[in-house]
């Protein structure tokens, strides 16, 4: 079970207190980083923050036809969906080894993406 023998209890729970402090900080460092996802080679660009909320929407103008708005939407919906993917591949890179330290539970944590 336990390497030693039987698990020292304030110990565990110092310990799960301290990953507990190190996940809040992770989300609150996500929650501040901006992610940048683009389309259309740069046309269209979204920022959102590292937790996926949508921050920003650059157009360039030459990505503006008022005969083609279809084409604009495409190009925002594709930039916003880049940089979600981008956020959440950039959570994983910071929760993913918080979450392996609580036993591989991102289910019961309310992470991004579970």
């Amino acid at each position: 079970m336990f390497p030693g023998g039987t698990p020292d209890m304030q110990q565990l729970l110092q310990q799960a207190q301290q990953m507990q402090q190190d996940l809040m900080s992770a989300q609150e460092e996500l929650a501040q980083t901006p992610v940048k996802g683009t389309s259309g080679g740069g046309l269209v660009t979204a920022t959102v923050n590292g937790v996926g909320e949508l921050q920003g929407i650059e157009i360039k103008p030459e990505a503006v036809d008022p005969d083609d708005t279809e084409t604009l939407a495409d190009l925002v919906v594709a930039a916003v969906r880049d940089a979600a993917n981008n956020a959440r591949d950039l959570a994983s890179q910071k929760l993913g080894p918080l979450a392996q330290g609580l036993g591989g539970m991102p289910g019961g944590l309310g992470l991004p993406g579970s």
